[in-house]
């Protein structure tokens, strides 16, 4: 009945084909003189969502999740995955060739200096590590009495005999209408920026921010419309845009001349070389900016001036427009999650799998005739699935969605006025009681973080703990961040932002973040609920003596109240969520069909305090 046109359910992980890819890899160090290397999962650009050309790390352990680093030596190979991915291992890695190791309990520094031997050259390549990250990997390498070898071509890339090609999607303009600043007012703000600091070029290595910078948009990546592509922004005079030539028309082209200079990827790095013998002076952020780069600039005589990219903090705070259209995104999000939502109450005792509901919420969001991608892949876990948190689906895992049962679908689109990101939780039959004791305290704590008030310059950290507080008191939590940075049609993952124990950046006003805390019970299922949240200036408090602002919620689709328990609920939290449902009601009933509407009416009924 549905068909999924933007993802895929095959199982890619080639574990067969481990031992003999190992075997080639190891061959060919032993040619050139080293005694192992490191494989992370990452790219030229250093961004989370990498093509198949650059799939070294999936290729070469069969490992299919979306993180991961593997160490290969002459007599081991080890792969350092975190709790989410641990799961899927069985099925991915050959444990006679792997071993496996948590990232954070072992990571792979500390592995290194226990395990590496002494006097060994452990190769790396600079263009798949950050700055930051080799250096810790030259530290651990120094620790244990070894040598760490930057080599210039990548030796898996040598034995990747079938290898993909780099991709050639076109570049292809993101309209004023929906970026809301042209590209030379941008400049300008960040020439201003630039002013500020003793440099003579800034290094824009995130294709993120290189994407929003010029107001361009791409299909080089699955999911996320960037362009992989670097620039070079100077203190005077016009930046220069590094991106593969074929992949521009000739209009895009010249509207690109006539603010920047256009060059081929190539160019790149004879640029870098040439800031470096003119000994200028560099910034580039040293935690997402690879290696390689800073080396092009002081191996040739020039200075880097480690700093953040101050792009980044411009890009998380949204223009009016782009708020505008992230609103306008979510009513036509939130009107398919809705007639997603009635269609599977009413199939779902017909035994649908995980995928048939993927299928069937990917179909209702291109019903729209405005979506462009999905942000994700689908996260769609039925019963003991749903506590995977970043579970996929495959044609092997797929399994039937039964009576009884939770049914955890966290997923996204990407439309041109905005991203989406929202997870419900269902019940699939009558839930019981822990189910709805635990649903609502992760309730409770979405609730607390949506009604938040906040000093101006709140960091996510210090709001973290009201999403989890109710939760901790039931001696439970859960084993991820609480939101996230979420883009204008760019990565549904952005930052600075985040809410969560480590996220230091301050919340500012106009930032689009994620409201998702959760629970999960290994072997049993998983809660999640999800809503996008807009950082705005909050309603007049008097007396205040400093500027507050507040979470204004952007997603629109109801929560399921079968499993709400109102003893558990205060007074002000069950006005929340009966105010919650009547907006939905008002906003998304001219956008439904008549029984769609009738279904909603019936979900977001008030609940009352019993």
């Amino acid at each position: 009945m549905f068909e999924a046109h933007f993802q895929s359910f095959e199982d890619r992980g080639e574990r067969a084909a481990s031992a003999p890819r190992i075997a080639a890899l190891r061959a060919e160090l032993a040619k050139r003189g080293l005694d192992g290397f490191i494989v992370p999962r990452a790219d030229r650009f250093q961004i989370g969502n990498v093509p198949p050309s650059d799939q070294r790390l999936a290729w070469l352990t069969g490992l299919s999740s979306s993180a991961g680093i593997a160490i290969v030596l002459a007599d081991r190979a080890v792969v350092f995955v975190d709790d989410h991915n641990r799961v899927r291992l069985r099925e991915d890695i050959d444990s006679a060739v792997f071993s496996v190791e948590h990232v954070a309990e072992n990571p792979p520094t500390l592995w290194i200096e226990n395990n590496v031997p002494e006097a060994a050259k452990l190769g790396y390549s600079p263009w798949l590590h950050t700055v930051e990250g080799a250096e810790r990997l030259a530290r651990a390498c120094a620790a244990a009495r070894a040598m760490l070898v930057p080599v210039e071509d990548n030796p898996v890339d040598a034995v990747w005999t079938d290898r993909p090609q780099p991709p050639l999607g076109a570049v292809v303009p993101h309209d004023l209408r929906y970026a809301g600043e042209t590209t030379a007012d941008k400049l300008k703000r960040l020439h201003a920026a630039l002013d500020k600091f003793s440099v003579d070029a800034l290094v824009v290595s995130d294709p993120q921010a290189v994407s929003w910078l010029f107001n361009i948009r791409g299909s080089d990546v699955p999911h996320t419309p960037v362009v992989l592509a670097f620039a070079i922004v100077h203190k005077t005079g016009r930046p220069a845009l590094y991106v593969d030539l074929r992949k521009l028309g000739n209009d895009v082209r010249a509207r690109l001349e006539e603010i920047a200079e256009v060059r081929a990827n190539a160019a790149f790095e004879r640029d870098l070389a040439e800031l470096g013998k003119a000994h200028r002076a560099v910034r580039l952020d040293p935690a997402t900016c690879a290696e390689a780069i800073a080396r092009l600039v002081v191996e040739n005589g020039g200075e880097i001036v480690r700093g953040s990219d101050p792009i980044v903090p411009m890009k998380a705070v949204k223009n009016a427009t782009e708020i505008a259209g992230a609103r306008a995104a979510q009513l036509r999000d939130g009107a398919a999650v809705t007639k997603f939502l009635a269609w599977f109450d009413r199939e779902a005792h017909r035994g649908l799998t995980e995928i048939d509901a993927v299928e069937a919420l990917e179909s209702f969001r291109r019903d729209s005739g405005l979506l462009k991608d999905v942000s994700f892949p689908t996260v769609a876990g039925a019963g003991p699935d749903g506590a995977i948190v970043h579970y996929r689906v495959t044609r092997k895992s797929n399994r039937r969605i039964a009576p009884g049962e939770l049914f955890l679908i966290d997923s996204g689109g990407q439309y041109e006025d905005g991203t989406t990101d929202i997870t419900r939780t269902i019940a699939v039959g009558p839930p019981s009681p822990d189910m709805r004791q635990k649903f609502t305290l992760v309730l409770k704590g979405h609730i607390a973080l949506a009604r938040a008030v906040f000093p101006d310059g709140t960091s996510g950290a210090q709001l973290d703990t009201l999403a989890r507080q109710y939760l901790w008191q039931a001696g439970v939590d859960f084993d991820h961040g609480t939101g996230h940075g979420v883009g204008s049609y760019l990565s549904v993952h952005e930052g600075p932002a985040r809410i969560a124990k480590f996220g230091g950046a301050a919340l500012k006003r106009g930032m689009i973040l994620s409201n998702e805390p959760g629970y999960y019970r290994p072997g049993a299922y998983g809660i999640r609920i999800e809503n996008m949240i807009l950082v705005t200036e909050a309603s007049l408090v008097i007396g205040a003596e400093k500027p507050l602002n507040a979470f204004e919620t952007l997603t629109v689709a109801p929560i399921d109240s079968r499993l709400v328990e109102p003893a558990l609920l205060t007074a002000d939290e069950l006005a929340w969520l009966n105010a919650y449902h009547a907006r939905v009601r008002d906003v998304l009933a001219a956008s439904l069909d008549a029984a769609t509407r009738a279904w909603l009416i019936t979900a977001t009924a008030p609940l009352g305090l019993r």
